[in-house]
């Protein structure tokens, strides 16, 4: 099964529960192999997802507000989604959630960064995207949005001012605060060294 290595200790799968099946996660139990004996490690199995940190040509950050249940608040965020849709490539994914939630297109994409969220009780991947030349999406080909996305909002933001949202505590989502912070590194060094948006994705091997 699968399994990881780490100082010549290979870190075997031995064994593996799933406990909860619900709409979007999975919980798993997996017995591994351990130096000096075996272990069970309680996870969540997470389809994985993709985030855009977009920004205009006035250096502004594209930033939605969205009720989160689970933290009970509104919360600063990026355009972003699952990767729900078998065979649909994660820069199309991107791109579907840029139309979808900001109501806007993208002519420039890079890879900004690749983050596990929490690997110590998950398996979620996300790729944060960096998307520039922004343009609308004419209203009769805007998205018709639902549920908590009814009501969020969609402003843009100054990539400086968002910065010090993220030190002041006023971004608290994790993905949004890392892609205000990597605009912003980027931007510093003029969109060098970024990486093509078809990058291969080492945390997503094979899905």
């Amino acid at each position: 099964m699968t399994a990881g290595e780490q100082n010549g200790h290979e870190f075997r799968v031995l064994s593996s529960t799933e406990r909860f099946a619900g709409r979007v996660v999975r919980l798993v139990s997996d017995e591994i192999a351990l130096p000096g004996g075996t272990g069970v490690r309680d996870y969540v199995v997470h389809p994985g997802a993709v985030a855009v940190a977009a920004l205009d040509d006035e250096g502004r950050i594209v930033l939605l507000k969205q009720y989160r249940h689970p933290v009970r608040a509104d919360l600063w965020e990026l355009p972003a989604g699952l990767l729900d849709v078998a065979g649909e490539p994660a820069l199309e994914t991107a791109a579907r959630e840029l139309w979808e939630e900001a109501d806007l297109r993208a002519e420039r994409w890079h890879v900004l960064a690749d983050l596990l969220t929490s690997p110590g009780g998950s398996d979620e991947a996300i790729r944060l995207y960096l998307a520039r030349a922004l343009s609308e999406v004419p209203p009769a080909e805007r998205h018709t949005r639902t549920d908590e996305e009814a009501v969020m909002t969609i402003e843009r933001l100054d990539l400086d001012t968002a910065v010090g949202m993220v030190f002041d505590g006023t971004i608290q989502n994790a993905t949004c605060a890392a892609g205000v912070l990597g605009a912003a590194r980027a931007r510093q060094d003029g969109f060098a060294g970024l990486r093509p948006a078809d990058s291969p994705w080492g945390a997503r091997p094979g899905r």
